[in-house]
């Protein structure tokens, strides 16, 4: 049986696994938000700031989804995401870069709500960061 962790982060990607990333109940209001990687790193505070910069992540993207593919509880507060994303540029029509598809979202929480969310486009470099073998993985 997943823990309740797992179960709040397995309820984020419902909404989002059908291109929704209009919810952040789940956030803590002052949750720490960071994006290590991809065409927009960086790291902001506060659900405000975090919707801003979904917002300019999202923008230049049509049918942007992230399928999450495996959940791994790394400890009491911790959950790892390994997950596929795809997306077509609204000006180019061009998808995702194939380097970009299979990232990873590390959610730390806290009293049922998430206080940290990271961001990582190179599954393989949060894993190496969290220092996780990338064996058996999807």
């Amino acid at each position: 049986m997943a823990s309740a962790n797992v179960e709040l982060v397995r309820s984020i990607y419902v909404a989002q696994q059908r291109g929704d990333f209009t919810s952040a109940e789940w956030a803590h209001p002052a949750i720490d938000y960071e994006i290590v990687d991809g065409p927009a790193p960086g790291r902001w505070k506060g659900r405000v700031e975090m919707a801003a910069a979904w917002r300019e992540l999202l923008t230049p993207w049509d049918d942007l989804r992230i399928e999450p593919q495996e959940y791994r509880e790394l400890d009491d507060e911790r959950v790892v995401v390994l997950t596929r994303s795809s997306a077509r540029g609204k000006a180019s029509g061009l998808t995702l870069p194939q380097a970009w598809t299979n990232g990873a979202a590390i959610y730390q929480m806290r009293d049922g709500k998430v206080t940290r969310h990271v961001v990582y486009f190179d599954r393989d470099r949060a894993l190496a960061e969290l220092g996780i073998s990338s064996e058996g993985e999807p």
